[in-house]
């Protein structure tokens, strides 16, 4: 008799985990639109703008987009006081499902973007200025679709990156949505994988089915939140800045809405798809030459010491495939004994660097790396302040500066500061076309650095060392150019965190093949005296990146199923083999979800013990 009480009471006492998270994370996320819908400024046509000049602008519509004289006028009136080169027009009338979407990644300072921030629009209207389209050097014609405008409103951003904004604009008429056909265009257009939004929504609305249905009250609170979240984002009694014709309709048949879009993004993401396989199959010729004679070419005879200090008390530290891209060969990282210097051994030829950075940071990859690079705002501005306490930089040069998306967020601290950017890809050249370095040095730090001596005050290497085939050349280099009084300023993932041995190959910073050394900031003090250099503070806590388990997901999602279509891979594909990589994707969002956890759990627990996966330091070059 007592069996079954003790049952139900672990019944009555069960936590219903899954709905109070479902719950929590729509109160946060309707409550996150509201905010930001709210901070979108709004033009008023009706009011009088005297002396307003369209001369020096042009708005650029997609097809079938009407903005009347008033309206126009009063965008570049807003511009033109609030400082803004380029201003997205949000239609008050815009369609629900288009407006929930841009708000999930609507990012604003003041109505602004921020600068390294991506740039998220309506996809109807933009006014940029004539100097700004000039320099973007953007082929601008009227009769685009919406996703050729998103695409054309990102690029003109990277000319104008602290003063693009967005503005509710009564006078825009759209047309009527024309269904989601266009959907998945949209979505890549803005840098989301559309199948992978696909799954994330029925994969949502089957967890919250379940919670109704598993846990009763809490679940079906959850469920209903999710069908009125539009009308709690969006509606205002007519008062809100947007007003979709469509809310109605759309927040009392949601579930089912969604569940049609999903469908519906995934049979329209053909045309994507293909545009995609032609582009591999373009570069497939390329990279079935290179692999002709296999990969081992790429690799140089292993070395039996260590290159820091001479060991030869050498271990294995790790071994993997290239996790990233999935191009083939197999990488080892060696550990000193004697030093803690880890390092790839063997190591990249110039020929194999070649191979396994193509497609990387360009072609192929550079959407994904801008995104990335794109997110690290707070960083940036983090390893500027570190400056503060010591002087006042007047030329810095950053090294490995790719696209220069730090000496762009650097300007923000340090206004009147001439940054300068040197790197071996040809990023940096478009990097000063953008205005985001002052002048481009393109090639070898140590090559350049004859011609650079006493020409800055300031030296950066932020995730850089790391990658270079010499780090104590490089070194060399910048105690060369730097005067007396120079500061050197470093940061690094370090070797010596925890979860480098609990994650192994999966740690993102052993990010192999491209990183070369990772050493013990031990070790980079010693190199740093020797060379005349005394560190003047070190931070650990606030270097650090929170992407350990996020990474590791990724990695292992990657490894388990590689994409069958890369222009690397065997150039055919079957059936099961696409099917187990959609499978593996659509199993790993929850995992994705519960790491992002973690690394927020992570990133504060480094920032308390002052101990993560990376460090920073800056040190002064004595007499």
């Amino acid at each position: 008799m007592t069996q079954p009480r003790n049952r139900t009471r672990a019944r009555t006492r069960r936590v219903p985990w899954t709905a109070l998270a479902a719950l929590a994370g729509l109160t946060a996320g309707t409550v996150r639109a509201r905010r930001r819908l709210a901070a979108v400024a709004v033009l008023d046509p009706a009011a009088p703008v005297d002396g307003v000049s369209l001369d020096g602008w042009q708005l650029i519509t997609a097809k079938g987009v009407e903005v009347d004289k008033a309206t126009l006028s009063a965008a570049v009136d807003y511009a033109e006081r609030t400082g803004l080169k380029l201003l997205d027009l949000l239609p008050d009338s815009l369609d629900t499902e288009r407006a929930l979407g841009l708000l999930r990644d609507l990012e604003l300072k003041d109505s602004r973007f921020g600068r390294t921030g991506k740039v998220r629009g309506a996809g109807h209207a933009v006014l940029v200025a004539e100097d700004v389209r000039g320099r973007s050097e953007a082929e601008v014609e009227d009769g685009l679709d919406t996703a050729e405008l998103h695409t054309l409103l990102s690029r003109l951003k990277q000319y104008a990156t602290a003063e693009t904004g967005i503005a509710v604009a009564p006078g825009v008429t759209a047309p009527s949505p024309s269904g989601l056909a266009g959907r998945a265009a949209e979505l890549r257009a803005v840098g989301v994988p559309p199948r992978l939004v696909a799954a994330a929504q029925v994969a949502g609305l089957a967890l919250l089915v379940r919670a109704a249905v598993k846990d009763r009250r809490w679940g079906a609170a959850a469920l209903a939140l999710y069908w009125l979240q539009p009308a709690l984002v969006l509606g205002g009694g007519g008062r809100g800045p947007l007003r979709p014709a469509d809310l109605p309709r759309l927040t009392a048949a949601r579930p089912l809405h969604s569940l049609a879009a999903a469908l519906r993004t995934v049979a329209s993401d053909d045309p994507g798809r293909a545009e995609s396989l032609a582009e591999f199959a373009a570069l497939r010729p390329g990279y079935t030459a290179d692999l002709k004679d296999g990969s081992e070419r790429f690799l140089e005879p292993r070395r039996p010491d260590c290159p820091w200090c001479g060991s030869a008390e050498l271990t294995v530290r790790t071994h993997m495939p290239d996790l990233y891209q999935g191009k083939p060969g197999h990488f080892t990282l060696e550990e000193c004994g004697a030093c803690g210097h880890v390092f790839q051994n063997p190591r990249l030829t110039l020929d194999g660097l070649d191979f396994y950075y193509r497609d990387f940071y360009d072609g192929l990859g550079v959407g994904g790396a801008a995104h990335v690079f794109g997110t690290m705002g707070s960083s940036y501005r983090g390893r500027a302040e570190m400056l503060k306490p010591f002087g006042k930089p007047a030329a810095w040069l950053d090294v490995g500066t790719g696209h220069g998306h730090f000496c762009d967020s650097a300007r923000e601290i340090w206004p009147d500061t001439r940054f300068d950017g040197l790197d071996m890809a040809d990023a940096v050249r478009e990097a000063e076309a953008r205005g985001w370095v002052g002048t481009a040095h393109y090639g070898q730090f140590p090559e350049l650095a004859p011609e650079l001596v006493h020409r800055y005050d300031t030296v950066s290497m932020y995730h850089y060392l790391e990658h270079t085939r010499d780090p104590l050349a490089e070194l060399d280099a910048a105690a060369k150019v730097l005067p007396p009084g120079g500061h050197l300023l470093i940061e690094l993932p370090d070797p010596e965190s925890r979860l480098s041995r609990l994650l192994g190959p999966y740690w993102v910073p052993f990010f192999q093949p491209q990183h070369q050394h990772l050493m013990p900031i031990a070790n980079l003090r010693a190199a740093l005296a020797d060379r005349g250099f005394t560190v003047l503070a070190e931070e650990h806590g606030a270097a650090h990146q929170a992407c350990d388990f996020v990474g590791a997901v990724l990695l292992t999602a990657n490894r388990l199923a590689p994409n069958p279509y890369a222009p690397w891979g065997p150039g055919r594909t079957t059936v099961p083999r696409r099917a187990f990589r959609t499978a593996v994707q659509t199993a790993a969002l929850p995992c994705y979800a519960v790491a992002a956890v973690l690394d927020r759990l992570r990133a504060a627990a480094a920032r308390a013990t002052d101990g993560g996966n990376a460090y920073r330091l800056i040190a002064r070059k004595g007499a």
